[in-house]
């Protein structure tokens, strides 16, 4: 409920012409936090109001000046499922073929947010991988599944525990990121 009364404060700022300086810095913050996606993205944001499009494109560089930080995240599949991951995160996944202490990379990537934007991939995002290290293996708590016939004295009771790898992610990286800064690197180094 509070989200949507700022939202309207912010809106209504916006439609009647307010200066920018006028609305309060937490309506910014939270506003900042919600459209950031669509500001990093790059995507257009068509608006009745001439004024609101322009102000919502050009406050980005306003959040970050009052102290936002933006965390490096990627969408990774692996296992039939998608994971959204930052570095540092601990989280179980459908079980892999790796040891324990091993790397394990997801060249699965579907998006990868830094502060240069947004990479959104068709489906994937080229040269974008996801390095993480296995912390262990094992199996999830055991379920009871109860199964019987009505009327026939026919049942069932079956056990099952789903196994699972717990990853630590360590790096996240951007396609053509690094290779950029090694060509760039490179070039310096020649002249």
């Amino acid at each position: 409920m509070a989200i949507g009364v700022i939202w309207w404060e912010f809106n209504l700022a916006f439609c009647n012409g307010v200066a920018s300086s006028e609305i309060s810095l937490t309506t910014v913050l939270l506003c900042a936090t919600m459209l950031r996606p669509l500001i990093m993205g790059g995507l257009e944001i068509h608006s009745d109001f001439p004024s609101e499009s322009r102000l919502i494109r050009a406050y980005g560089s306003e959040t970050e000046k009052a102290g936002v930080t933006i965390t490096m995240y990627a969408i990774i599949k692996t296992g039939g499922k998608q994971y959204k991951v930052t570095q540092g995160d601990e989280l179980y996944i459908e079980k892999l073929t790796a040891e324990p202490d091993e790397t394990v990379i997801f060249d699965e990537v579907l998006v990868v947010s830094d502060d240069s934007g947004l990479k959104l991939g068709a489906p994937l995002v080229k040269n974008a991988k996801v390095t993480a290290k296995v912390l262990k293996n094992g199996k999830g708590k055991k379920i009871r599944v109860f199964t019987y016939k009505c009327k026939k004295s026919k049942q069932r009771t079956l056990g099952h525990r789903q196994p699972y790898t717990k990853v630590q992610i360590e790096e996240i990286t951007a396609g053509g990121a690094k290779k950029a800064a090694a060509k760039k690197a490179e070039k310096a180094g020649e002249e």
